[in-house]
């Protein structure tokens, strides 16, 4: 439910709201500017990436991968999981470090 309320938010406010369906750079760093944003694309982002890894652990296994596996395949998603996350937050951090709205966090 937590992800379907996210995407919700994260379309009307990226592809509705801006004009032309899309925003430039200095749209992106006025909309990053403020915190609680920032807090909904990182839930966004861990929502997602949940459900992706957990969806192709289930079809790996649906599809016949021997039960042997499982620890396996659960560790190396886990471990591709956490790197997605830190690959996201990292590139959250280089994009407001680019622009001026990191600029009231290091005030």
């Amino acid at each position: 439910m937590a992800l379907l309320l996210l995407l919700g938010v994260h379309f009307v406010a990226h592809h509705f709201i801006a004009a032309g369906g899309l925003r430039d750079f200095n749209q992106v760093m006025a909309y990053l500017s403020n915190p609680i944003i920032i807090a909904l694309e990182l839930g966004f982002l861990v929502s997602v990436t949940i459900h992706a890894l957990l969806g192709v652990r289930s079809i790996l296994f649906d599809l016949g991968l021997d039960a042997r596996w499982e620890k396996n395949v659960t560790w190396a998603l886990t471990a591709l999981g956490a790197l997605t996350l830190a690959y996201g937050v990292w590139l959250l951090y280089t994009i407001l470090q680019t622009g001026s709205a990191l600029a009231m966090w290091t005030r």
